[in-house]
């Protein structure tokens, strides 16, 4: 139900003009929880915005706790891949969101991991939601995983915010913006790249409060 919820915030005024979003929606490889997509009415021009959009004067850069860029000659070796292109348009960005099942097994996990990274290298823009504590077999949690797969670069959760949100900008380096969070804390508005530098803002805590709203007492009962 937060899949939906988050794709139906997307696709209802966050999203430019020429976008929408779909839930799990094959693109040539194992399905991701939402994509984001342009209408194939011809690319945004490589100098500007998406259609729709005045870029005149730059966005600032979004707010996380932590900010990892990938080595740009490590980034050079591993950049030669296909850029997969949905049937209905240019693929821009997915959003992930970590279930149980992706944890239960050192096969499960690495699936996941490969995946992920596997769209980041096909320059595909990346929101995973990690609201699962590490288990032994992601101890740092998936960002520190995903992560591995594009760089050497360390990361380590901070032991009071065990819980990982992290968005990926695949061009024009691909680069990490991390929040960790903790059980209790309000999710962060996280931001979901599009192209180049330019993103949407995502409030994840508004969609989360609408599907907690709408579950059956029993479940809730169940959860708390």
């Amino acid at each position: 139900r937060w899949i939906a919820s988050i794709m139906d915030q997307l696709n209802a005024g966050i999203l430019p003009e020429g976008c929408f979003a779909m839930a799990e929606q094959v693109i040539g490889g194992p399905e991701p929880n939402v994509v984001t997509l342009k209408s194939a009415d011809g690319l945004p021009p490589a100098s500007g915005g998406l259609r729709g959009i005045a870029l005149a004067e730059p966005k600032s850069k979004p707010a996380t706790s932590v900010v990892m860029t990938a080595d740009v000659d490590r980034y050079a070796r591993k950049a030669n891949r296909i850029v997969v292109r949905h049937e209905l348009g240019q693929v821009l960005a997915i959003v992930e969101l970590v279930s149980p099942g992706n944890k239960d097994s050192v096969h499960a996990i690495r699936s996941l991991v490969e995946k992920l990274a596997q769209l980041l290298f096909d320059g595909i823009n990346l929101l995973v939601v990690d609201p699962l504590p590490p288990t032994p077999r992601d101890p740092q949690g998936t960002h520190a995983l995903i992560w591995n797969e594009v760089t050497d670069q360390p990361f380590e959760l901070p032991a009071d915010r065990p819980l990982t949100i992290a968005a990926y900008q695949a061009e024009p380096i691909k680069t990490a913006w991390v929040e960790p969070i903790a059980v209790g804390s309000p999710l962060p508005v996280m931001p979901l790249f599009l192209q180049g530098d330019f993103y949407v803002d995502l409030p994840l805590e508004a969609s989360y409060q609408e599907t907690w709203s709408v579950l059956p007492a029993e479940l809730k009962r169940l959860i708390t």
